[in-house]
């Protein structure tokens, strides 16, 4: 095979290392939510809804940087397990969702695994490399409304 030593530097590729890293966080914060029967997007779009309160499927995917059809998925088997329920909206077209009182107990019922599996990640991140991910999400939230 023909080497490409011009292409050394891309081993330092930013996109494929938040790639992997974003799955090895999601890994871990899986792990931690397991034994509650949730997994980390179920437990950030319930968090978010209860500290929120009801909203649109469109605003919740907004907020979790989520694509709609994969936020649906989550939905429906959070609504079977019933911690949420969904309503139709003002539009049509438009469901409002809703985190039951279910949702909460079982919420904070995984609250210190959550925080278990938050601190050891923040050590391995440092408290600059985890306020640089955070800092890079938000400014993603921003790029996301401008491509829209």
């Amino acid at each position: 095979m023909n080497r490409a030593p011009e292409l050394a530097e891309t081993q330092d590729c930013l996109c494929f290392a938040a790639r992997r890293a974003a799955r090895a966080i999601t890994r871990a914060f899986d792990s931690a939510l397991k034994p509650h029967g949730l997994k980390s997007t179920q437990f950030s779009a319930l968090s978010l809804l209860l500290q929120a309160g009801p909203m649109s499927v469109g605003a919740l995917a907004s907020h979790l940087g989520a694509e709609r059809t994969t936020l649906t998925r989550i939905l429906a088997r959070l609504e079977a397990r019933g911690l949420v329920r969904i309503a139709p909206g003002e539009d049509a077209r438009a469901r409002i969702v809703e985190a039951t009182a279910k949702a909460r107990d079982l919420l904070r019922a995984a609250l210190p695994d959550w925080r278990r599996a938050q601190a050891e990640l923040s050590a391995l991140l440092s408290a600059t490399g985890a306020d640089s991910m955070r800092r890079l999400a938000r400014r993603s939230m921003q790029w996301g409304k401008a491509a829209a």
